[in-house]
């Protein structure tokens, strides 16, 4: 009994370090050295387990190409901690920068206060089939990373200007909604393949240009760009460059507060709302 106790515990941990990911029964059969007979059994368990307190559930894929897959349960009592910390940090006085930005940069790079929101924003399309989370660099990478995990993909990152190591790229020009400049991003030709499943990530939102401008040049790719899921965006201006986007945070800047979303907070059990755009 001892034993299986160990085998039970070190099987869970492996599948909930491996969200989304299919492991071959024959695969954890030979590394726990147990039968697959017993090996069902065990996942079984682990699925009742984690389904009565609400963390998920595991299936089983029978066949040649059998195996099996952790599909995780967003924690909405994690997720509205989260976004509670998130907006109480936010609102420290030094917070506000002199050209009128909100420095989130130390907060971006503290994996325990981002995880949870990555799982947050790749809520609503966990059921669709997501082949890369584009984000573009540099703040945008912890989210996004976050992101990609909870939905058991890869991260496309679209950089500022094109790097020579990276190959051949393409790049455009767009005009900046809140400064009104106009700037650059670029995509190597191979970091995307063509008729990819992509949800656009990012830290921040004022008009929506670098969302508008990111969802453009993703199409150049020939992919479809599923939804676009930003960290912070501001009450104004109301309308946006972008027809449709979920933010976990909004940002007043004539009230200098920042409150979790309607939209966010009903995902966490915690209001009403409904998806912007």
């Amino acid at each position: 009994m001892r034993d299986r106790y160990k085998r039970l515990i070190a099987l869970t941990g492996y599948l909930l370090a491996h969200p989304r990911t299919q492991w071959s029964l024959t695969e954890l059969s030979a590394t726990l050295q147990v039968a697959k007979s017993t090996l069902s059994e065990d996942l079984m368990f682990i699925k009742d387990i984690l389904e009565s307190a609400g963390q998920g559930t595991v299936v089983t894929q029978v066949g040649a190409q059998g195996g099996v897959v952790y599909l995780p349960a967003l924690d909405r009592k994690r997720a509205a901690l989260a976004l509670e910390t998130w907006a109480h940090r936010l609102a420290e006085p030094d917070r506000l920068t002199a050209d009128g930005f909100l420095y989130m940069t130390d907060l971006l790079f503290e994996p325990r206060l981002v995880e949870p929101l990555g799982e947050l924003l790749a809520a609503p399309f966990r059921d669709q089939a997501v082949d890369a989370v584009a984000t573009v660099e540099t703040k945008g990478i912890p989210l996004a990373l976050a992101c990609a995990k909870a939905l058991g993909t890869d991260v496309v990152l679209i950089r500022r200007d094109s790097r020579l190591s990276e190959g051949s790229a393409l790049s455009i020009n767009y005009l900046s909604g809140s400064s009104r400049r106009i700037q650059s991003m670029s995509l190597a030709r191979r970091a995307l393949h063509r008729g990819s499943q992509v949800l656009f990530v990012d830290d921040f939102m004022k008009a929506g240009g670098t969302a508008r401008a990111a969802t453009d040049l993703l199409g150049e790719f020939g992919a479809h760009v599923v939804g676009a899921g930003v960290l912070v965006s501001t009450a104004e201006p109301l309308s946006k460059l972008i027809s449709k986007f979920w933010s976990l945070l909004e940002w007043d800047e004539a009230l200098a507060k920042v409150v979790p979303s309607v939209w966010a907070q009903d995902l966490c059990g915690t209001g009403e709302g409904d998806s912007h755009g």
